[in-house]
């Protein structure tokens, strides 16, 4: 009997989702009989404006329908299916005061928008993929998605004109393919709608792209800053320090008194601007992260960590340099985040070799909300271990707490 109950259950729910493919996959044929009808019924001059509104609808529709079909197979069975659409690049205004989108120049703003997307959609390949799949579709998951809904109607039909039997065959084949009918979506959405070879290669060649723009902005960025603080820092303490040791010496013989004063002012200011140059050495390449490594270079931060920090770390073995900084310098900004942002008082940091990469975690228990934002530090921090094919994962309800995951593909050394 529960048996017998959960096949309905399956049966029932497997009607619903086979009548959802069906009314998705009939969309644009419906548009075209619609079409037909009114041809038929009002002559072909008197439908041209249905006639153009069916092409408009072809041309518009197959997006948001293969991206529903997306959904549906990632709701249902759990499958995830990319898009592969290409990205708006953002709209930058040139000093010529024109605005490039990424195709050509605009007068303005709001032209250059239009015009890039008229272009993303006319010059992807996926626009036209989405097109083959809409028009495919009704001859693949369309026909075998309507044999549980036919089959009701022909037991209805056959119950009122042909007989008990006739009904009793259309219930056993809707109730027998429905669990199963719905399921061709999936092969069929797999087949038509994943990016294809060259598409997954141009994104990745548009990833790469972007990446090496980023580290080259972001190079540039960290140049300024270090130029900066050695102007402002201790460049500016040596020239005082110059200036008092030169005082000293002409004031040595005349007013010994004030000479040594100037002496130990000098002596301050020579140790503050030591101190400066090695906390500008650290921020640059941290000196216990190129002698220790990862692990001992987090337990170091953890340490000068205002939070209470806690470590957990199983990878001890030496990673590529440029790998272990940028996972470092991904902590450092999680903890940061962590205090500014989150006002958290307690942190716990893992860091472990999972065989195939570097996986590193930090969690706070501060207020939450956190989210990766375009232009925010998060999404800096995604971009960055990008250009190791790295990934950053974000969970951050409101309340709290934060986990924060890091993973980058890598061999240990």
């Amino acid at each position: 009997m529960k048996q017998l109950m959960g096949w309905l259950a399956s049966a029932c729910i497997g009607f619903v989702r086979a009548s959802v493919v069906l009314a998705v996959a009939l969309v644009i044929p419906a548009l075209w009989a619609a079409v037909v009808v009114a041809v038929i019924w009002w002559g072909l001059w008197a439908s041209i404006a249905p006639i153009v509104w069916a092409g408009i609808g072809t041309v518009a529709l197959p997006r948001p329908l293969s991206r529903l079909v997306r959904f549906l197979v990632a709701r249902w069975t759990g499958t995830a299916i990319a898009a592969g659409y290409r990205k708006a690049v953002p709209v930058t205004r040139m000093a010529t005061g024109y605005w490039w989108n990424g195709f050509t120049y605009a007068r303005s703003q709001r032209d250059a928008r239009q015009q890039q997307r008229w272009r993303l959609v006319w010059n992807d390949p996926a626009t036209w993929r989405d097109l083959r799949f809409v028009l495919i579709a009704p001859l693949t998951m369309g026909v075998v998605a309507a044999i549980p809904p036919a089959a009701v109607v022909a037991a209805i039909l056959g119950f009122t004109r042909f007989g008990v039997a006739a009904a009793v065959a259309g219930a056993i084949v809707a109730v027998g393919t429905a669990p199963y009918a719905w399921r061709v979506m999936k092969p069929v959405a797999v087949r038509f709608l994943r990016p294809s070879a060259a598409m997954e290669l141009a994104e990745r060649v548009g990833d790469l792209t972007d990446q090496r723009a980023d580290a080259t902005v972001a190079q540039a960025a960290e140049i300024r800053r270090i130029e900066r603080d050695l102007h402002d820092g201790a460049q500016a303490r040596l020239v005082a320090l110059g200036l008092s040791l030169a005082t000293a010496e002409k004031l040595m013989e005349t007013n010994p008194d004030q000479a040594r004063a100037l002496l130990r002012e000098a002596r301050v200011g020579a140790s503050t601007s030591l101190t400066e140059l090695r906390d500008l050495v650290k921020g640059i390449s941290p000196p216990v992260l190129n002698e220790r490594g990862l692990v001992d270079a987090v337990r170091a931060l953890a340490l000068d960590s205002p939070l209470e920090t806690t470590v957990n770390a199983d990878a001890q073995s030496r990673l590529d340099p440029p790998i272990e900084s940028a996972v470092y310098f991904g902590v450092a900004e999680l903890l940061t985040n962590a205090v500014k942002h989150a006002h958290a008082s307690q942190a716990r940091i893992s860091v472990a070799h999972d065989g195939t990469g570097i996986v590193a975690e930090v969690e706070d228990n501060g207020q939450g909300g956190a989210s990766v934002r375009t232009g925010g530090g998060l999404e800096g921090l995604r971009r960055r271990l990008a250009a190791f094919d790295g990934t950053l994962e974000v969970d951050s309800p409101a309340g709290g707490p934060t986990r924060a995951r890091m993973v980058v593909p890598c061999e240990s050394l």
